[in-house]
């Protein structure tokens, strides 16, 4: 299977060094010559465990390629993935999704034979089919099928949540598609990892509700952290007894700095003996 990768960035990288381990024949494209320039020289521009190791190896074996050549990429795959970044906009915060339909427009007279099209990063709901609305209108004849793969990628550890991922979400609508995304994700499958298809707003969807929830988990537990110096307690003996609880889990309860954290009332421990363990700071939060 031939697999063109449109970004080098966190996302696009890590996933075009693991499906080329697969055995896929793997394309990373980017346009950012001084990256392509560096990574050609194995020097990897991020810090993930491995990556150095895992690209090098696929590279000399001939399953991975890096450049900035998107025409010649783009014309053997089966399979395109658009791993460009989405920033938040300024002012509004709304995703930028500039860079997302800057590739579209670029790959879309490349789209000879039939293609599947699939967005990795975090997007808006509805952004799958307004790229195919988009693509419509650039190649009307062309035939492709467009699908949402959301990444739930972990930094450090990205490696192994590819490898062995709790899940995999894929949004598509046409079986054809379908049948090449499972054939792409098969190596995985054989490890029992499970591949949930959806329709493609739900798959948008799941990435948002997901990073939601381990937020709110996440700042949950930085406000008992709060209580607990407040009333004296030890907040890893709390995490641990809640964490064992199936209803909760014990992933995602470790107070951090992750999420912005939130006052808790004052009024709320006024009585209480440790209540002048108040504190103004958040440790540089």
């Amino acid at each position: 299977m031939k697999v063109c990768i449109v970004g080098a960035g966190y996302v696009g990288l890590v996933s075009a060094a693991c499906f080329s381990d697969f055995g896929w024949n793997v394309a990373c494209v980017d346009k950012n010559e001084e990256k392509i320039s560096q990574l050609l020289s194995s020097k990897i521009p991020i810090y993930e465990p491995g990556l150095d190791d895992l690209v090098a190896r696929n590279v000399q074996a001939g399953r991975l390629s890096i450049s900035t050549n998107l025409a010649a990429s783009v014309a053997d795959a089966e399979i395109v993935f658009l791993a460009v970044g989405t920033p938040m906009r300024k002012g509004d915060g709304h995703a930028d999704l500039s860079y997302i339909f800057l590739a579209v427009e670029e790959i879309a007279p490349m789209l000879k034979t039939f293609t599947v099209v699939t967005t990795k990063p975090t997007v808006p709901v509805c952004t799958s089919r307004r790229i195919e609305e988009r693509l419509r209108e650039l190649q009307p004849d062309a035939d492709f099928a467009v699908c949402s793969n959301p990444e739930f990628l972990r930094e450090g550890s990205a490696i192994q949540y590819f490898m062995h991922p709790d899940r995999i979400v894929i949004g598509c609508d046409e079986e054809r598609a379908e049948n090449l995304m499972r054939r792409l994700y098969k190596p995985l499958t054989l490890r029992e990892a499970q591949i949930m298809f959806t329709d493609r707003e739900p798959a948008e969807l799941a990435k948002y509700a997901a990073n939601a929830f381990l937020a709110m988990k996440n700042s949950f537990i930085n406000e008992i952290s709060d209580l607990c110096e407040r009333v004296g307690a030890d907040v890893q003996q709390v995490a641990a007894s809640i964490g064992r609880d199936r209803r909760i889990g014990e992933k995602f309860l470790s107070p951090s700095c992750g999420v912005r954290r939130l006052m808790l009332p004052k009024r709320c421990l006024r009585d209480h003996p440790h209540s002048s363990r108040e504190r103004d700071t958040r440790n540089g939060c």
